[in-house]
């Protein structure tokens, strides 16, 4: 009996210090995140860190999940792919390597390393000569997992190099736009899997084996990633272009969520300007009462130009439609992959800025974005330019921003303005940095729309 309780003590003890791991892994998630603790996280927060965890793992971790391991609400471990994603995001190897640098009386510094806590126990000939036998042992386990993944395409979720997944198109580009996709999971090995038509989560349809087709449709114009999902692991994905060839008009009740409402202007884009009016939203049945965010967006059939360099040029202001205190105008260069896009507002709402730049997301609550401040109620003079992956933005001839990113965004897919009023545009010029024209319109019907 006493050593039953003794081996349940144990495993209790284990359990604990693995719950108190998590929660110090978590910390230095979100610092490393540039969020300011781990603690009353708002929901921005939690797309963020989820968006962070899925961009650098390709492990989709849902926001309740994320919510449950920053406040240690879990009564059993997450499964170690989980462990694994959000030790890896924190910048260590594995779950395994973080636990190892604690346990061997090592802080993260934030970069993937470990420095000293007790130089002298550290010192001792014992401890380093277990840290070096732990070590090694550790480089050669890694060494090992990683060959067999390679040379096999196996893993815990059996062999998911055979699993097959592909998309056809079968009413053209019209929108909604009803896509089939194609599948084969039968030799992987998973609880639940999943097809996900873009990043947005709750566009997520439940799949199973032996079955291996699943319509779907897409309401949103644009170049969308689909996801083959087991359990929370992406193992294929698949490129669905949705084109509108044309400006295209749609409100959400926000720029994340929501199912979009279409807008047919009676004059979108003409005299002079690319614009939508309070009669266009009234006769298509849309709420100006109601919070919304306003869509404008362009997406061309033809994709040849890089992401990384272009710069595009156009004069904007914001229309406000009821007393909303921070009216704002975002930016979006549409890309193969990641986001490429900025935000402005008054600058006493510049808490409420969120932009981002390939891998690099800039949260106005971590961050000082109040360069991109602007009276957006008035005409503003905007450069949005990327050359060999370094982004600068300027507003009325006075640069606001600039930085680099690392991974390629890929081609241009469109262009976007979207707001929580009315945004209207005035000559919008859109070019390579070689001086070819991605699209150009001075909005003016006598002049015709060019591209």
């Amino acid at each position: 009996m006493f050593k039953s309780h003794s081996i349940k003590f144990k495993r209790q003890a284990k359990a604990g210090s693995e719950h108190a791991l998590v929660n110090v892994c978590m910390a230095e998630l979100c610092k490393k995140a540039g969020l300011a603790g781990s603690k009353d996280l708002v929901q921005r927060d939690l797309m963020f860190l989820s968006g962070r965890i899925e961009t650098q793992t390709g492990v989709l971790i849902s926001l309740s999940t994320i919510k449950r391991l920053l406040n240690g609400q879990f009564s059993r471990l997450p499964q170690i792919a989980t462990l694994d994603a959000i030790a890896v995001t924190a910048g260590y190897n594995s779950w395994q390597h973080f636990k190892g640098c604690k346990r061997a009386g090592a802080l993260h510094n934030g970069n993937g390393e470990a420095d000293k806590v007790d130089g002298a126990a550290a010192g001792k000939p014992g401890n380093l000569k277990a840290r070096a036998l732990f070590s090694g042992v550790f480089l050669v386990i890694i060494a090992v997992a990683f060959w067999s993944v390679m040379t096999t395409g196996k893993s815990g979720l059996g062999d998911i190099e055979k699993a097959k997944f592909s998309v056809k198109k079968v009413t053209g580009n019209d929108i909604p736009n009803t896509v089939v996709f194609s599948y084969n999971i039968d030799t992987v090995r998973a609880d639940s899997f999943f097809i996900q038509q873009s990043w947005d989560k709750s566009r997520r349809v439940r799949i199973y084996k032996h079955n291996y087709t699943l319509t779907d449709i897409y309401y949103e114009p644009g170049y969308h990633t689909a996801k083959l999902i087991a359990n929370d692991k992406i193992i294929k994905t698949v490129d669905v272009s949705i084109p509108t060839n044309r400006w295209f008009y749609y409100a959400k009740e926000s720029i994340a969520k929501g199912q979009p409402k279409y807008i047919l202007p009676a004059n979108g884009s003409g005299n002079g300007l690319l614009k939508l009016t309070a009669d266009d939203l009234l006769k298509n049945k849309i709420d100006i009462q109601k919070e919304n965010a306003f869509f404008n967006v362009y997406f061309p059939s033809r994709i040849e130009n890089s992401s990384d360099n272009f710069v595009l040029k156009f004069r904007i202001k914001v229309d406000v439609l009821k007393d909303d205190p921070c009216p704002y105008f975002a930016t979006e260069v549409f890309c193969q992959r990641y986001f490429m896009f900025f935000t402005s507002t008054l600058k006493g709402c510049a808490s409420e800025l969120f932009s981002q730049f390939g891998e690099n997301v800039l949260n106005g609550k971590t961050s000082d974005l109040s360069a991109f401040g602007s009276d957006v109620t008035n005409w503003q003079t905007v450069e949005f330019k990327a050359i060999k992956k370094n982004v600068t933005i300027s507003i009325n001839n006075v640069k606001v921003f600039s930085s680099g990113y690392r991974n390629s965004c890929g081609l241009i897919t469109g262009l976007g303005l979207i707001s929580n009023g009315l945004c209207e545009v005035d000559s919008l010029d859109f070019k390579t940095i070689a001086g070819k024209d991605i699209y150009h319109s001075d909005f003016d019907p006598k002049n015709g729309l060019s591209h």
